[in-house]
C-alpha cells in the first residue's frame, strides 16, 4: 500500500505542478453546457493521469470526470477528477485541487487531494487516518452549529432545477455562524479533515468530486452521511459531511428546509 500512496501522491504534485503552471497562462476554455466548462488544462491533467496509471497498473479500472470509463470490470478502480474547481481556475480564483482515489472492490481504500496554489498535499489510506503534507489530521471539536464555519455548493443547473440547495442555504446560513461557497468538493472535504471547516453539504456531486474527500474526513474522525441521514455512497444524490459533533444539528436544520420548488 505504502508503494501505491507514493504513487498517488506523485502523480498528484505532477498534474498539480501542471495546472500550477497552465495557471499563469491563457488557458481556453470550452462549454459543456449554459454554465458548466472544461478548460485545455483540465485535458492535460487528466491526460497526463490517466497515461500514468495505465502505464503502471494497465489492469486497473479508471473513472475520470472527462474521459469514458475503463476496465469497468477490474477489483482496482482509480476515480480521478484532473481538475476540481474548474470555474475557479478559469477565471484566476486560486482555489482548486487534483483529487485521485482508488477503490477496491467497491471501497475506497486511498484518496489524495493536492492543492498546488499552497503546496497542501492530502492524503488517506482507508484505516491508516489523513495527513496533510505528512501531519495527521483530526476534524474539529466545534460542537455547536451556531459557532460553525461550514461550506457547501451549488449544481451547475442551479438556473433550470429547483433542487438546486438554495432552500437549504437560506436554511443553513441562519443557523451556523458563516458559510463559504469555495467551489472545489474536494478541497472543501480536505478542508474538513483539517478542521479548517467543521460541515459540509451539497447536493449532485459525482464520484470523482467525493472519492478521495470522503475519505479524508472519515480517517480524520468526520462522519458522512446522505441528505436523508442514511448510509452515504459515491452515487448517492446528496452529502453531508462533518465533524460528528455538530452532524444531528446540521440534520435537524436540512430537515426543516421548506420543500423544493
Amino acid at each position: 500500500m505504502k508503494e501505491i500512496m507514493d504513487f498517488a501522491r506523485n502523480l498528484a504534485r505532477k498534474a498539480g505542478g501542471l495546472l500550477a503552471e497552465k495557471f499563469t497562462r491563457h488557458n481556453p476554455v470550452y462549454y459543456k453546457g449554459t454554465i458548466d466548462l472544461v478548460t485545455e488544462a483540465d485535458k492535460m491533467s487528466e491526460e497526463l493521469i490517466l497515461a500514468e496509471i495505465s502505464r503502471r497498473y494497465p489492469d486497473h479500472g479508471i473513472l475520470s470526470e472527462e474521459s469514458a470509463a475503463k476496465n469497468e470490470q477490474a477489483s482496482m478502480r482509480w476515480i480521478i477528477d484532473p481538475l476540481d474547481g474548474t470555474t475557479n481556475y478559469a477565471h484566476g480564483f486560486p482555489f482548486f485541487c487534483v483529487s485521485i482515489a482508488l477503490e477496491k472492490e467497491g471501497v475506497v481504500v486511498l484518496g489524495v487531494v493536492y492543492d498546488p496554489i499552497r503546496d497542501d498535499l492530502f492524503s488517506a489510506g482507508l484505516g491508516s487516518g489523513a495527513y496533510l503534507n505528512g501531519k495527521k489530521l483530526h476534524v474539529s471539536s466545534v460542537n455547536d452549529l451556531s459557532h460553525s464555519l461550514l461550506a457547501t455548493g451549488f449544481p451547475y443547473d442551479i438556473r433550470v432545477s429547483p433542487d438546486n440547495n438554495l432552500n437549504y442555504f437560506n436554511v443553513m446560513v441562519k443557523k451556523a455562524q458563516a458559510i463559504r461557497r469555495p467551489g472545489a468538493a474536494a478541497l472543501d472535504l480536505a478542508y474538513l479533515a483539517a478542521g479548517r471547516f467543521d460541515g459540509f453539504w451539497e447536493l449532485k456531486l459525482k464520484p470523482w468530486d467525493t472519492a478521495a474527500g470522503s475519505l479524508l474526513v472519515t480517517e480524520a474522525g468526520g462522519v458522512i452521511c446522505d441528505m436523508a441521514g442514511e448510509k452515504w455512497n459515491l452515487f448517492s444524490p446528496g452529502l453531508v459531511a462533518s465533524n460528528g459533533l455538530i452532524h444531528g444539528q446540521m440534520m435537524e436544520a436540512l430537515n426543516s428546509s421548506p420543500p423544493l420548488g
